[in-house]
């Protein structure tokens, strides 16, 4: 069985865990309301007015008057999110991070050291609580897509085990919703068919998906009946590090985008460094409302793990890419790929002073947040157009 492991609500979790203060109170991590800014993560008591993540902080504070935002911290998140790999790496080396705060967990090969996935997952489970105070949900399943639905469907502080023989038991009376890439538009197309439920969705012939919904039917057919055959692939083999997110409503403001790219990028670069990689090629992943996808990319002379330099290449693929007028986009990703081996890499490093400084602007950023972990640190780059 794959394990999904995902931290609940996890940088509004660290916040509430540091300062005691903030739990039980409507609060989320993000960006000034008076300044565009936009909801990074929102605990559960926000959740209850209807905020969540990817909403403009100005509209979740009509949304909760009394909401409390806090300003986001994301070199001292990587440092937990490093914390919580660690105790993965101690049950599998077989880990796939999605984001700083979900992987999937291939465990095959550790049951005889560690019993089996359900006591793996348990474990880790309980080690996040005991040694960092904060609480995880854990989907096991035959595959990575059922572990990932299950790990949501236990949210928060969840354990849910699907087995193949349950699996579409458990995915038939589930709202189509839950199907990877299914939103608000999505969900409209499928309910002009008279699909509401994965049930309902796969009693439903392929060709007629595949009509409606060109070669996205077919990843639609698939995930209905729980097939995926994808395996578990750590940073260190895959041939590209990314991350991307579905937003819960389409979105149409750049700044928002902007905000949302920026978060991507210095995800992507903290788990570069991680692993000591470093890529060539930077790529942009949008997906507009009406479902058609584009993927733009830029390769660099020589490869980096720098934060700003990813960012300065990504931006410009974002901003050229998106039409004065479109309908909103509900899906962004970034990615990196071309990876040259550490080594190779230095000798060019090192002769570009630029290069250095920003090198060294982000080895010190990692370790003051390592070291303080409150501090909070920004770079003034971050807070202009890269651009301007």
């Amino acid at each position: 069985m794959i394990l999904h492991i995902d931290m609940d609500a996890f940088y509004a979790s660290i916040e509430e865990r540091d300062r005691p203060g903030l739990r039980g109170k409507p609060m989320v991590v993000g960006g000034n309301p008076h300044n565009r800014g936009v909801v990074a993560a929102a605990n559960y008591a926000a959740r209850y007015f209807g905020v969540h993540s990817a909403m403009p902080t100005a509209q979740a504070k009509r949304l909760c008057p009394k909401l409390i935002v806090v300003p986001p911290r994301h070199g001292y998140y990587a440092q937990i999110a490093q914390l919580i790999r660690d105790v993965f790496h101690r049950y599998t080396p077989l880990v796939e991070p999605l984001s700083l705060d979900e992987a999937f967990l291939d465990v095959l090969h550790s049951h005889r050291l560690f019993g089996d996935a359900v006591e793996i997952g348990r474990r880790i489970k309980s080690d996040i609580r005991e040694e960092l105070k904060l609480t995880a949900s854990v989907g096991a399943a035959p595959n990575k897509f059922l572990a990932k639905v299950a790990s949501d469907v236990g949210k928060p502080d969840g354990f849910l085990v699907v087995n193949a023989a349950s699996a579409q038991s458990f995915l038939d009376p589930l709202p189509v919703s839950k199907l990877w890439g299914v939103g608000k538009v999505g969900n409209r197309q499928l309910e002009k068919l008279g699909i509401r439920t994965i049930g309902e969705l796969r009693a439903h012939p392929r060709a007629v998906l595949d009509e409606v919904f060109g070669g996205w039917g077919k990843q639609l057919w698939e995930l209905a009946h729980g097939i995926d055959d994808r395996a578990v692939v750590p940073d260190h083999k895959a041939k590209s590090v990314s991350h991307e997110t579905t937003f819960a409503e389409d979105i149409t403001d750049v700044e928002a985008l902007r905000g949302w790219l920026l978060d991507l990028t210095r995800q992507v670069a903290a788990r570069l460094r991680c692993n000591q990689l470093r890529g060539r090629t930077v790529h942009v992943k949008i997906r507009f409302s009406n479902f058609r996808t584009i993927t733009r990319s830029h390769t660099l002379p020589q490869s980096t793990d720098i934060t700003q330099e990813l960012w300065n290449t990504g931006l410009p693929l974002l901003l050229k890419n998106l039409p004065q007028r479109h309908g909103g986009v509900r899906l962004l990703g970034f990615s990196v790929s071309g990876f040259d081996a550490a080594d190779s890499h230095q000798a060019d490093l090192f002769s570009e002073p630029a290069m250095v400084k920003q090198a060294q602007l982000d080895t010190v950023s990692d370790w003051i947040h390592a070291r303080f972990g409150s501090a909070a640190i920004a770079r003034a780059a971050e807070l202009v157009h890269a651009t301007d």
